[in-house]
């Protein structure tokens, strides 16, 4: 209920009768302050006119008055600078610290609101309680919403990537190669892979990627998977064994405990082969950072030349503002990766291989690291730079993927929104993993709309 009574205060939409304090003094709301989501008063930076007088200050909110004490607020010299208690019960005066009296005022919440609230944000009606609110929309809010979402999708990417880069001491490389390693686990190894990255450098992978059973050795071992001896086992697990064995004596190696998913996994999918696809990644020279770069170059110096040929022969027609787009082909490339030996038709270090080939992922998932690494890694390279072209430039990728087939996309397409590309796809993985699992419903386009509704009628 508190919650819906900061969302009825952020968004102005208590009834439209006149604001009075408890003891009978008119209230003007100037501006209602900006929520705060960490400790202390709810709103800060408000502006109020109350009999004429304006104030300045922080907002508090409580469903009762007498939540003022029980929160112990009277205490708190935090809460000396609020200058209105905003409650839907009015039961107790409340007092600052020193004792002066606070201004009160009382707004309506209606029984349907909060009901309609706890509705949407518990979701035990349906998996997708606005659904009815959705379908009513016309297309431009749902254009504008996803476009939002989409945006907030990739740059909380791109943020990521600049605190891994951090986390590397500016080693963007290193920070690429975490990158790909979490994304390798295709979020149910996510974890664990991440957790492998950083506690096996990649510079010292590339002390020694020369050999590629040296560097399965380091990686497998590290991740806890080398089968223990067995009469029968292939020459090649003895070899990585051994390996295994020599460098963790050289350099006090222990295997790391990470917990290995492999239930409800596709074969091609299971961390061992994600494993290997790694590990075949370094061993030929993890270069990604550069090799981004270079693809991004080369796409300015061919914008550069069209528009010389363009000023040659039409000099009146404008130059665009953003260049044209990279091949993304030449993208594609950094993940379409061709295992060898052992892993070209092995899905885990016990299995007959029937059906595994060289070809180490899929099309679609390759489209998925692009989506997930390349495009990122690229936006905070951008972000760092403050190229701010090709920051533009960066979000219009996802335009050329087709749209994500998954559940979080399914749900939302019953509801009426179109799916057209990866752009609308990560729009929709956003609001569902940001907004609806986490119940934050009133600050979701489709909940306000579908709220305010409700609270105005």
């Amino acid at each position: 209920m508190e919650k819906l009574m900061q969302f009825v205060w952020q968004h102005r939409l208590w009834d439209y009768t006149p604001l009075r304090t408890s003891d009978g003094r008119r209230v003007r709301i100037i501006h209602p302050g900006t929520l705060n989501h960490d400790s202390g008063p709810d709103f800060f930076n408000a502006s109020v006119e109350i009999y004429g007088q304006r104030w300045a200050g922080n907002i508090e909110i409580h469903v009762r008055a007498s939540d003022w004490m029980r929160h112990g607020h009277d205490r708190d010299r935090a809460y000396d600078s609020v200058i209105l208690h905003v409650v839907q019960v009015d039961d107790a005066q409340v007092m600052r610290p020193d004792g002066s009296v606070i201004p009160q005022v009382a707004v309506r919440c209606s029984a349907r609101s909060a009901a309609r609230c706890n509705m949407l944000m518990s979701g035990a009606s349906s998996a997708l309680p606005c659904a009815a609110t959705i379908a009513r929309l016309e297309r431009v809010r749902h254009t504008e919403w996803l476009t939002a979402l989409a945006i907030e999708r990739l740059y909380s990417k791109s943020d990521r990537i600049l605190d891994l880069v951090k986390f590397t001491e500016g080693d963007w490389e290193a920070a690429a190669y975490i990158t790909l390693s979490r994304a390798l686990g295709f979020g149910l190894n996510a974890e664990p892979f991440e957790v492998l990255a950083k506690n096996l450098p990649l510079k010292f992978l590339n002390r020694h990627r020369d050999e590629l059973v040296t560097m399965e050795a380091l990686v497998f071992g590290q991740a806890g998977m080398i089968p223990s001896p067995a009469p029968d086992e292939d020459g090649y697990v003895t070899r990585l064994r051994q390996e295994y064995q020599f460098m963790a004596r050289k350099f006090s190696l222990t295997p790391l405990p990470l917990q290995w998913k492999l239930s409800r996994t596709r074969p091609q999918n299971f961390p061992h082969r994600r494993l290997a696809i790694l590990a075949e990644k370094i061993h030929r020279g993890f270069y990604l950072i550069g090799h981004l770069d270079d693809i991004i170059a080369d796409l300015y110096r061919r914008r550069e030349k069209s528009l010389m040929e363009t000023r040659l022969y039409y000099p009146h027609i404008p130059e665009p503002e953003t260049p044209a787009l990279p091949s993304l082909q030449e993208i594609r490339k950094e993940f379409d990766i061709r295992l060898t030996g052992f892993w070209a038709t092995r899905y885990t270090f016990g299995s007959s291989g029937r059906g595994a080939t060289p070809k180490a992922l899929s099309d679609s998932s390759i489209d998925r690291l692009v989506i997930n690494v390349a495009i990122p890694l690229m936006l905070a390279r951008a972000t760092a730079r403050g190229d701010v072209a090709t920051m533009r430039l960066i979000p219009e990728l996802l335009r050329d993927f087709q749209a994500e087939d998954n559940k979080d996309v399914r749900l939302f397409a019953s509801a009426g929104l179109d799916c057209r590309d990866a752009f609308d796809s990560q729009a929709m993985i956003q609001l569902r993993r940001e907004y609806c699992e986490k119940n934050k419903c009133i600050y979701c386009r489709f909940g306000h709309r579908m709220l305010a509704a409700e609270i105005q009628k």
